[in-house]
């Protein structure tokens, strides 16, 4: 009954017309993003921010070679469940509408809370998860070939843990209807808060006794002692699970006053410990 009441002709020349759009708009995402972070944090600002780089060592220029061309791919892979949104709400199966104030502000600011809230709870557990030994080689491998971590890096996954990564979004839109400007400002600042994640520098402000100011989110050691260890530190945005369910490296504040030189030990060397593994 219902495929019966579907044009496939016109749905068809919809997909191929706006799928150019959506592929543009998912490169510019993450070239502009990890571009972006690169040019600004790990170029222009490098010298500045010289006292706060975690590592001695930086990112060879093969690694980050390896690291667009891999993030292309899931650039591709993003652009596809995309396109499926695009459908899907062409078919009236999702809600994404144009004005953000048609159910209100205070709808489209908790709307967006909720996309990054929900988005941090999904990566943590659908990461760790992804880091059992028999899952880690055919989900997470390729992004923990970054041992040192650049901007670009934060797209670089296997094409099935970008899958996993993609269709957060269409089963949060399931639930949630969600304006096209609080759509973009939530992948906007996942994309951000990725490289940023990345970029190996310490640029979270820090309290006077080397603690992080704002101690509720990760900062970048937060997630550069992941890469350099792996069985610990698995959230995104916050550190609200990592503290709940115990898997915040103990290190972590240590690393974290070295980073910012809230110590006497100088700057921050994060050793390695092990095989990626849960």
């Amino acid at each position: 009954m219902f495929d019966a009441c579907i044009d496939y002709a016109t749905l068809a020349r919809f997909a191929a017309g706006i799928y150019p759009f959506v592929l543009q708009a998912d490169l510019y995402r993450y070239l502009i993003g990890a571009g972006g972070t690169f040019l600004v944090i790990n170029t222009l600002l490098a010298g500045w921010l010289a006292k706060r780089k975690i590592r001695v060592e930086k990112p060879t220029w093969r690694q980050m070679g390896r690291e667009i061309l891999a993030s292309l791919r899931t650039v591709l892979i993003f652009s596809l469940i995309g396109l499926a949104i695009a459908v899907s709400v062409r078919l009236g199966l999702l809600t994404v509408y144009e004005d953000p104030a048609a159910r209100g502000w205070p709808y489209f600011v908790i709307n967006v809370l909720v996309l990054i809230v929900a988005h941090d709870a999904w990566f943590y557990w659908t990461h760790r998860i992804m880091h059992r030994p028999r899952l880690f080689r055919w989900f997470h491998r390729l992004h923990h070939r970054s041992y040192n971590p650049s901007p670009w890096t934060s797209y670089a996954f296997d094409a099935s843990e970008a899958l996993v990564n993609a269709i957060y979004l269409p089963l949060a839109l399931m639930v949630m209807p969600t304006s096209i400007l609080a759509a973009f400002l939530f992948t906007g600042h996942m994309m951000l808060r990725n490289a940023i994640g990345h970029c190996g520098y310490e640029i979270f402000p820090a309290r006077a006794d080397g603690r992080p100011l704002f101690d509720w989110l990760t900062t970048v050691t937060h997630h550069d002692l992941h890469h350099a260890r792996a069985r610990a530190n698995f959230g995104l945005y916050f550190t609200f699970w990592d503290r709940v369910m115990g898997t915040e490296d103990p290190s972590y504040y240590g690393e974290f006053a070295r980073a910012v030189g809230r110590t006497s030990t100088g700057r921050a060397e994060i050793a390695p410990a092990g095989r990626p593994s849960e």
